[in-house]
């Protein structure tokens, strides 16, 4: 395992970091099966174990506090809030009504009293970035919260956040969680700059591309991931953007087979070679999940084949773009750009 430092926090994190939204019933995992893949994670070096209120309804970071009990000591502790949690109108956001509320219904959950890194699962354009930071410099004064960070974000929040957070003299983000992956290389364009610039640590979900990089989606087969039944869209090759990917897939695996690595070895040396990335979240459901993807902790791709990669799926672009979690609301809501 690899370890880097988390922006400019100084703390030390593995390339590899342990995702939980498949722990509860999104993944149809039991308590048994989530304490064995954190310990596995642990013994194999990974200590930054990231999850969400959102997961399973609270699910998620109950299993976890479980799962960490008696250790919480010696692992970097990531959760998030923002998505909606209930059908309460105010259960949700990055409001500060909502922020200290949701920060210790996830302790409670978790069976701590502190996380490491509490991050907003999404921009919430309703809510300001003042009221937003003010918030959490709060909680971080409390002792609540050590570092916060932004996740999923388009670049120029990312800009505007930080630029609120000096003119108004509260803490900043410190990291910033996007969608990344050979598939989808669109923040190479805007948000990596940025993170760069401003010293943010990234953690790059969805490396495996939801399961097209994992190496059981080949041309042929017919795909039933668990990804694939409850998002059947996503995975349908009628579909112009999901044909794309599988004829790049295809075209990958070529390359993967040629330089003697998997495709997760592939999909994930990748993302951890981007020299912005800190660390890439796998989110394993099984123990062989786990073991397939601690496989790649140690995977440097050569030149030759980043090169290949690049010809293959060009730097800076999505072939799934109508995928994109932070697309700006005004391109989403008709209402937003008419008079």
């Amino acid at each position: 395992m690899q370890y880097r430092t988390l922006g400019r926090t100084g703390v030390q994190v593995s390339s590899l970091a342990l995702g939980a939204m498949n722990f509860g019933r999104i993944g149809r995992t039991t308590q048994e099966e989530v304490t064995a893949v954190v310990d596995a994670a642990i013994e194999g070096g990974i200590n930054v174990i990231d999850t969400a209120d959102a997961y399973s309804g609270g699910e998620s970071e109950e299993m976890v506090g479980k799962a960490i009990a008696g250790r919480r000591d010696d692992l970097v502790l990531a959760t998030k809030a923002t998505l909606p949690m209930g059908d309460e109108r105010n259960h949700r956001g990055s409001s500060r009504r909502w922020l200290v509320t949701s920060l210790d219904n996830s302790l409670r959950r978790l069976g701590v009293d502190h996380v490491d890194l509490y991050q907003i699962h999404r921009w919430d354009p309703t809510t300001s970035d003042e009221e937003t930071l003010s918030a959490l410099t709060d909680l971080q004064r409390a002792g609540k919260i050590r570092y916060f960070g932004s996740s999923t974000f388009p670049a120029y929040r990312i800009v505007q956040a930080q630029w609120a957070a000096r003119e108004h003299h509260l803490s900043r983000y410190v990291t910033e969680q996007p969608s990344y992956s050979i598939l989808q290389r669109g923040i190479e364009t805007h948000v990596l700059p940025v993170t760069e610039e401003y010293g943010l640590g990234v953690l790059a979900w969805s490396p495996l591309a939801s399961g097209w990089l994992s190496g059981a989606i080949r041309e042929g087969r017919d795909i039933a991931t668990s990804r694939s039944t409850f998002m059947p869209q996503r995975f349908d090759t009628a579909i112009p953007s999901n044909r794309a990917r599988l004829d790049a897939v295809e075209r990958l695996a070529a390359v993967a087979d040629e330089a003697d690595l998997t495709m997760i070895q592939l999909a994930l040396g990748f993302v951890t070679a981007h020299p912005a990335v800190t660390s890439a979240l796998i989110g394993p459901r099984t123990l062989d999940h786990l073991r397939s993807q601690l496989a790649a902790a140690d995977t440097v791709l050569t030149a030759d084949v980043l090169d290949a990669i690049d010809s293959i799926v060009a730097p800076g672009v999505d072939l799934a773009a109508h995928e994109k979690n932070d697309t700006p609301p005004a391109l989403l809501d008709p209402a937003l750009r008419r008079r």
